[in-house]
């Protein structure tokens, strides 16, 4: 859609660009609010609140309001997707088949990341079609938030069936560092708990460098996955003078490669181990982006398959550090932690996307290949950094979890 918001508001790129710096701020809110909610409502109310938040702002984007209003709605977006960011991911990393189900979740993510663009262009072709415009801000754009409200309403549905059940009193059983963990299960789901456990501040979480590390790690990764679906459309149509069509479909590639990489690399992740697998996902991933930047003369369609194969290769590193994450950090803290550092990346998506619209307004569209072949490789030292203090981080998060066993005994 950026294309499209850019010619209708007719706006520069930099401006643009400011679409990609509100989604954090929900990403920040939610870092300290993801944990109290559990704590209070349980992932049920998640469940129920994320949904609420997505259908309001995807009203108001399908209203194509003015563009402060729009970026307002984006942050909206963001919130409400950061919250079921944070809680979804610590729930399925915490599983003994963490892996697989890690990738479950996130490839369903980028499923319908690739199957959006397609409809959305379809439709967009449709509207040109019947006379509403030829260029590339034609068409009426917003009609498609109406589909994702639509989408939105199911969400509000299907969530809250699914996790009703999961109140705060399950979500306080299930951490190991409460007494009435120690309960039969029984007495675990009819007394109510004394005292709810406070929630992790931020102090707290910065006390682990582990989680520090693995911001960074995050910070560069989501930056890179988003300046790639944001910008590839832009990047096709102007530098590579690929159709409308093809230009859409580089963003489906792209999520659909992610899609099939998460869906059939977690069984390759578990075989090598994540920390060796990732490492060989992201050199995979540098050197197809090479190509595709020093080959310019690609033919557009073997460019599109080639992007297809970078978001195959990417697929596995998010949700492979979560897991990673979740193993080394106790269960009190990981919605507060996946939460935290997901806000961090999400600042990476908002600062690296902004940075390219400033750099392509001052040299070029060109140039976007050559600076993910960068990020790549900062992603890459950056997985580097974080393979060096896992194991001095690991053993003094167990030694601390045994003392305070140890006191408990006492």
């Amino acid at each position: 859609m950026l294309p499209h918001i850019e010619a209708y508001y007719a706006l520069s790129d930099l401006s643009v660009s400011l679409i990609f710096l509100v989604g954090p701020a929900g990403y920040i809110l939610a870092a300290s609010s993801n944990a109290l909610i559990h704590t209070r409502f349980g992932q049920r109310g998640i469940a129920c609140a994320a949904p609420v938040l997505h259908l309001v702002s995807a009203v108001v984007l399908a209203l194509h309001p003015p563009f402060p209003l729009l970026l307002l709605a984006f942050a909206g977006v963001g919130l409400g997707s950061a919250w079921l960011d944070g809680s979804w991911c610590a729930w399925a990393g915490a599983m003994g088949n963490a892996n697989t189900v890690s990738g479950l979740l996130h490839g369903s993510f980028s499923a319908g990341a690739g199957v959006g663009p397609v409809v959305a262009g379809l439709m967009l072709a449709r509207e040109r079609g019947r006379g509403g415009g030829g260029d590339v801000g034609g068409g009426e754009w917003y009609s498609w938030f109406w589909v994702l409200a639509a989408m939105s309403a199911l969400e509000l549905v299907l969530l809250p069936t699914a996790f009703r059940y999961e109140n705060a009193e399950r979500y306080h059983a299930q951490d190991p560092s409460s007494d009435d963990t120690k309960a039969p299960p029984s007495s675990i789901t009819s007394t109510p708990l004394p005292a709810p456990p406070t929630t992790p501040s931020t102090k707290d979480l910065l006390s682990h460098p582990i989680i520090l590390l693995s911001s960074l790690y995050f910070l560069a990764y989501v930056g890179t996955e988003t300046a790639i679906s944001g910008w590839i459309v832009s990047f096709m149509s102007r530098s590579r003078h690929a159709s409308p069509y093809l230009s859409s479909l580089s963003s489906s590639a792209f999520w659909g490669g992610q899609a099939a990489g998460r869906l059939s690399l977690g069984f390759v992740s578990d075989k090598l181990g994540v920390r060796r697998a990732n490492v060989v996902y992201l050199c995979v991933a540098i050197t197809v982006q090479s190509i595709l930047a020093a080959f310019t003369g690609l033919p557009a369609s073997i460019a599109v398959g080639l992007v297809g194969i970078v978001g195959f290769s990417m697929g596995p590193l998010y949700p492979g550090g979560v897991v990673l994450l979740t193993q080394l950090l106790p269960r009190r803290l990981h919605v507060a932690a996946v939460s935290f550092v997901g806000s961090l990346g999400q600042v990476g998506a908002a600062v690296l996307p902004f940075a390219i619209g400033a750099v392509v307004q001052g040299v070029g569209i060109g140039v976007f290949m050559y600076v993910i072949v960068g990020l790549l490789g900062l992603s890459l030292g950056l997985w580097f950094v974080f393979l060096g203090l896992k194991a001095k981080e690991a053993v003094g998060i167990q030694d601390e979890e045994e003392e305070e066993a140890d006191g408990e005994e006492y």
